[in-house]
């Protein structure tokens, strides 16, 4: 009865409606709990309202337990209760868990605050693309190279380090200021500091201070 309104007028009873602000919220509560054992709790604001046979997330599927690594299967999806149409349907899908499909089937967060010269793998979180249909939790951790850009450009850095490295322009830009002020008072090391950068910059040794990759 809490989630009914019965409205009086002049002492006649109208019909009971129901509060669909109510009803919407113990839905939402009921698929939040799924969506987080899934892994992925943003799938309540995608999945929330829609059709959701496009997109796998919505959708709960049974791959059959037997099945190997790689093999193509048939397996049974329906779309969840928070869809606005949960029906169900047959998908052809390859039998892997979700941390086991390939580069171009996910999306992975950007490595950061890391440098790009380090070869030790960071940590990132991916999530399986809304098209690809896997076992398992759909948002997963996964081992990368630092791989991030914050706009500098490698063409322009060598281009300042030609025309006025020897003012220390290409390390300022870079933020290696400590470098560059030295740079900038010792005139390029008298030419030769600037012509060492000109190299070290075009093979990429040298690169942003904030350990970023050049874009």
């Amino acid at each position: 009865m809490d989630n009914i309104k019965i409205f009086w007028i002049c002492g006649i009873l109208l019909v009971p409606v129901v509060n669909p602000t109510l009803q919407y919220s113990i839905i939402s509560d009921n698929y939040f709990v799924e969506a987080q054992n899934s892994g992925d709790v943003d799938l309540l604001s995608t999945c929330a309202g829609t059709y959701c046979m496009d997109h796998a997330g919505c959708q709960n599927c049974d791959f059959p337990p037997d099945c190997k690594y790689g093999e193509e299967v048939q397996v049974n999806c329906t779309a969840n209760s928070i869809c606005l149409s949960p029906v169900s349907a047959k998908i052809k899908a390859k039998c892997r868990f979700c941390w086991q499909i390939e580069e171009d089937e996910q999306e992975c967060e950007e490595t950061k605050h890391c440098m790009s010269w380090d070869t030790r793998p960071v940590r990132t979180t991916c999530r399986a693309k809304p098209t690809v249909y896997c076992m398992g939790r759909r948002v997963f951790f996964k081992n990368v190279r630092c791989r991030w850009s914050n706009g500098y450009s490698w063409s322009k850095t060598l281009f300042l380090s030609v025309t006025l490295g020897g003012f220390g322009a290409d390390r300022f830009y870079l933020g290696l200021w400590k470098s560059a002020i030295g740079k900038l008072f010792s005139f390029g090391g008298l030419g030769v500091w600037t012509l060492i950068d000109i190299v070290l910059i075009a093979i990429g040794y040298v690169g942003p201070a904030d350990g970023s990759e050049y874009i």
